[in-house]
């Protein structure tokens, strides 16, 4: 994605299509820009529009692994597996947990094996 699609998905923020599936793209976008401090910070804002959104926590522990924080990572994910629990989407629920698992083999470095 290109700085273009940054900036029109910024432009809907606040309006009346601000919503989790916004934020998400623009989390998105932000990640595949190379900006994965950005992207967690608009990724947050969609867990919080919707608390089950497991897409939106899955990348979220993405972005923070690529900003450096696997810590926080590591919180989101356990969050989104318990979010995803709750939704019934046992499938993010179990990425996650592999997630997890390779983020405490490594010792915080995350891989995709």
């Amino acid at each position: 994605m290109d700085a273009a699609t940054v900036e029109r998905l910024r432009a809907l923020c606040g309006g009346p299509r601000d919503g989790a599936l916004l934020r998400f793209s623009l989390g998105n976008a932000l990640l595949a820009a190379g900006a994965p401090a950005d992207a967690a910070i608009e990724l947050r804002r969609a867990v919080e529009f919707d608390p089950t959104y497991s897409a939106a926590w899955k990348l979220l522990g993405r972005a923070l692994v690529e900003a450096g924080d696997p810590e926080q990572a590591r919180v989101a994910w356990c969050d989104g597996i318990a979010a995803a629990g709750r939704a019934g989407d046992v499938q993010a629920q179990k990425e996650m947990q592999v997630f997890v698992r390779r983020l405490d083999k490594h010792g915080g470095t995350f891989t995709r094996d």
